[in-house]
């Protein structure tokens, strides 16, 4: 589910919650939960159906600066397809 202009959503099953007690976001599905990472975070919080690969990849380079944007690419790729693969976004 990865090609560039593809446009990552979340599945309507998934949920984007900040849970105060562990200060962490987590994304929430039926009957589970995933603790996400800053980086991760972020990620989904740009699978709006909005912007492409690409344009994911591109703002958090920016955000990530020191980062290289083969990195980032890198990381972001992997985990659409890892969320993908667990149906928890699809092209929007």
């Amino acid at each position: 589910m990865t090609p560039t202009q593809t446009r990552p959503r979340l599945a309507s099953k998934a949920r984007l919650r900040f849970d105060r007690k562990s200060g962490r976001h987590m994304l929430l599905y039926p009957e589970r939960g995933l603790v996400l990472n800053a980086t991760a975070t972020d990620i989904v919080r740009l699978c709006t159906g909005e912007h492409t690969v690409d344009e994911i990849i591109d703002r958090l380079t920016a955000q990530y600066g020191s980062a290289p944007r083969e990195a980032i690419e890198s990381q972001v790729r992997d985990f659409l397809r890892a969320m993908a693969d667990r149906g928890l976004v699809h092209d929007g």
